[in-house]
C-alpha cells in the first residue's frame, strides 16, 4: 500500500477512534437514542444531494439494512457506551462483529471458511467471555451486552448490505439516515421523555460530539474508507483497522480515566487477535485467487 493511502489509513484510524471520546462526552448531555438521531439529521443534510434510487426490487433490502445498521446499531452502540463506565470495553467489544459476520455469511450464504478461521472466531468469541469478567465491565454488565446485540446487528446489516446494487457509499449512508431517523425520534420520544429538556440544555460538548459523529466519523471516516477500498481488497485494508480500538483505548486511558485490568488486557488481545487473524485468512484467500491475466 502507498504512503499516500497509508495516510488515509490514519485518518480514518484517528476520526473513528476519536468518536468514541467524543460521543462519550456528548452522551454526558444527551440520551443516546437522541443523539444517534441528530447526527443522522446533520449527515443527512448533505448526503441528500448524492442520493441515487436503488434499482427495481431493492427498497426491501434497503430498509432492512437501514434499519439494521441505522437504528438497531447506532442506536445501541451509544446507549451501551452511555452505560459503560470506560471506553475500552465497548471499543473492543463492537469488534466482535467480524467473526459474527463471518458466521452469518456461512449460515446465510453459504460461504465456508477454513478451520483456522473457524478458530479465529473461536478465540474471538471467548476474549469476549475473558473480557467480560474484569472488574471495571462486570460494573456494567448491561453496556458489554448491548454492545454485543449493536454488533449483532451490524453483522446482520453488513451480511444483506452484500445484497444491495448500483448504489455508492453516499447514497448508502444518505439513505441509512433519511430511513433511520424518524423510528430513532419516535424511540427517544418514548423511551427518553426527558430528551427534549435535555436537549434545551445541551452545551457546546454536546454539539460538537454530533458534529464530530456525523461528518468526521461518518462522513469522512467512511468516505475515505471507500476511496480506499476503491483502491485495494477489503481484507487489505482491515487488518490496518484494528488500530481504532487500540487507540481508543489509549484515549480511554489519557482522558476518561480508564484502567484497564488485566483481564479486560487479555480478553482484548484475544479479541483483537482472532478479528486480525480472520482479516489475514480473507487476504491470503484474496490474494490466492485468480486474476484476469490467469484466466
Amino acid at each position: 500500500m502507498p504512503p499516500r493511502d497509508l495516510v488515509l489509513l490514519l485518518l480514518i484510524v484517528l476520526a473513528w477512534a476519536g468518536n468514541f471520546l467524543a460521543s462519550a462526552y456528548a452522551l454526558r448531555e444527551l440520551p443516546p437514542l437522541l443523539f444517534t438521531a441528530l447526527r443522522f439529521a446533520l449527515l443527512a443534510l448533505p448526503m441528500v444531494f448524492f442520493l441515487k434510487r436503488p434499482a427495481h426490487g431493492q427498497w426491501p433490502r434497503l430498509v432492512a439494512v437501514c434499519l439494521c445498521i441505522g437504528v438497531v446499531h447506532f442506536g445501541l452502540s451509544f446507549t451501551a457506551l452511555k452505560l459503560a463506565g470506560d471506553l475500552s470495553s465497548p471499543a473492543i467489544v463492537m469488534q466482535s462483529y467480524v467473526p459474527m459476520t463471518a458466521l452469518l455469511a456461512w449460515w446465510l450464504l453459504g460461504e465456508r471458511f477454513a478451520w483456522r478461521t473457524g478458530v479465529a472466531i473461536a478465540l474471538s468469541f471467548a476474549g469476549v467471555l475473558v473480557l467480560g469478567f474484569d472488574p471495571l465491565v462486570l460494573d456494567h454488565p448491561a453496556s458489554v451486552l448491548l454492545m454485543l446485540a449493536s454488533a449483532a446487528a451490524l453483522a446482520v446489516g453488513t451480511v444483506l448490505m452484500k445484497g444491495l446494487r448500483g448504489l455508492d457509499v453516499w447514497s448508502q449512508q444518505g439513505w441509512t439516515a433519511l430511513i433511520a431517523l424518524l423510528p430513532l425520534l419516535a424511540a427517544s420520544m418514548l423511551m427518553e421523555p426527558a430528551g427534549l429538556a435535555q436537549l434545551r440544555s445541551a452545551g457546546p460538548v454536546a454539539w460538537f460530539g454530533v458534529a464530530y459523529a456525523a461528518f468526521v466519523s461518518s462522513l469522512l471516516g467512511h468516505g475515505l474508507y471507500y476511496v480506499l477500498v476503491q483502491r485495494h481488497p477489503v481484507a487489505q485494508v482491515m487488518p490496518w483497522l484494528l488500530l481504532v480500538p487500540v487507540l481508543a483505548i489509549g484515549l480511554g486511558v489519557a482522558f476518561w480515566g480508564d484502567r484497564p485490568g488485566p483481564r479486560l488486557w487479555i480478553g482484548g488481545s484475544m479479541v483483537l487477535g482472532g478479528v486480525l487473524a480472520i482479516a489475514l485468512r480473507a487476504l491470503a484467500k484474496t490474494r490466492s485467487m485468480p486474476t484476469a491475466q490467469d484466466l
